[in-house]
C-alpha cells in the first residue's frame, strides 16, 4: 500500500500545473453533484460568512478544494527550487526581511486558503534556517510515510501535535527560526488548547496555541496566503503582519486570530476550505456560550 501511494503521488507531482488544475476543476464539478453533504455545508458556511451562495460559487469552492488536494504531491515531491518558480509574485516579503534583520523568530500563520502547503514550501526554501510545522499523522500509515517524506526535506521539519511538539516549536522560535501553524483546525479539548470565539458571528471552538506562540519573546507574527491563480498559471504569496493586539487572555487572543482569518477568507472566499466543519462541537469541550445553530 505504501509503495502504491508513493507511486501515485510521484505521478501526480509530475503533471504540469495547468493540467492538474483542470483535473481539479473536473473533480470539483463531480463533487457538486456526488457529495451533497459537502455541498450543503459549504452553502451554510458561505451564508454564515455573508458571502454569495449561488451554485456557481459553491461549485467554485469545490473546484478550488480539489485543486488544493492535488497540489499536495507537488508540494511533497517536486524539488524546492521548482516549487519556487511557481510563485509569480510575492507581496509583503519586507516584513519577513525586517524580522530576519532583527534576528527575530518567525511565526507564520495561514488559514486553509489557497495552496498553503506549496506556500509553506516556498517560505522554507527562501529562509536561511529551518521551518518547523506541527504535524498530526493521518490514520492511514501509508499516507503518514508519504507526508513525512514530503515535509521533512530541505529545511523542513515537523513537530507532533502534543505538549512535546509545542515545546519543540517554542525552542525553535526562541532560537530565531520559523514555524507554521494553521489556526482554523478545531482543537482537541483533551489537550486543553481551545476556547469558544466568534467566527463570522458564530461560536467556533478555536485553538489558543496561535495566540500563545505569537507572544513568545522575540517573535514576529505574520499571516500569509498562497493565492491560486487562474488557468494553472501559478501562485501569488501574500504576507501581512497580525492585525490587532494580543493581551494574553485566551478568549480575547483567539478572537483576534479569528478576526484575522476572516479578513483572509473575505479576500479569497472561493479558495477557503468551507467544506470543513469549522463549527463542530468536539467531544469533551464545554457548551458554546451563545450558539444554538445545528452543524
Amino acid at each position: 500500500m505504501q509503495t502504491l501511494v508513493f507511486f501515485l503521488f510521484r505521478c501526480l507531482a509530475a503533471i504540469p500545473l495547468p493540467l492538474l488544475h483542470r483535473l481539479g476543476t473536473l473533480l470539483g464539478n463531480l463533487a457538486f453533484y456526488l457529495a451533497p453533504s459537502d455541498r450543503r455545508r459549504i452553502l451554510t458556511h458561505l451564508q454564515t460568512a455573508g458571502l454569495p451562495t449561488d451554485n456557481q460559487t459553491v461549485k467554485a469552492v469545490l473546484q478550488e478544494t480539489a485543486k488544493s488536494g492535488l497540489e499536495l504531491p507537488v508540494a511533497f515531491f517536486r524539488q524546492p527550487q521548482d516549487i519556487e518558480t511557481l510563485f509569480q509574485h510575492v507581496h509583503g516579503w519586507e516584513h519577513v526581511q525586517a524580522a530576519l534583520d532583527a534576528g527575530e523568530g518567525l511565526l507564520f500563520i495561514t488559514p486553509h486558503i489557497g495552496s498553503y502547503d506549496l506556500a509553506g514550501r516556498y517560505l522554507s526554501q527562501r529562509l536561511p534556517f529551518p521551518l518547523t510545522a506541527m504535524y498530526k499523522p493521518p490514520k492511514i500509515k501509508a499516507f503518514d510515510a508519504v507526508m513525512q517524506a514530503g515535509r521533512v526535506r530541505g529545511k523542513g521539519k515537523t513537530a507532533p501535535t502534543n505538549i512535546q511538539g509545542v515545546k519543540q516549536i517554542i525552542q525553535a522560535l526562541r532560537a530565531g527560526e520559523a514555524t507554521i501553524i494553521l489556526p482554523d483546525h478545531v482543537p482537541s479539548p483533551e489537550e486543553g488548547g481551545g476556547v469558544w470565539a466568534k467566527f463570522f458571528g458564530r461560536d467556533a471552538y478555536t485553538m489558543t496555541l496561535a495566540g500563545k506562540l505569537a507572544q513568545v519573546k522575540g517573535v514576529k507574527t505574520l499571516f500569509f496566503c498562497g493565492e491560486r491563480l487562474a488557468g494553472g498559471s501559478g501562485f501569488v504569496l501574500h504576507i501581512k503582519p497580525l492585525q490587532g493586539q494580543l493581551n494574553g487572555d485566551k478568549a480575547h487572543d483567539a478572537q483576534i486570530i479569528n478576526n484575522n482569518v476572516e479578513y483572509w477568507v473575505r479576500r479569497f472566499p472561493t479558495q477557503y476550505l468551507f467544506a470543513y466543519n469549522r463549527y463542530k462541537h468536539p467531544a469533551g469541550a464545554p457548551l458554546p456560550p451563545h450558539d444554538t445553530m445545528p452543524v
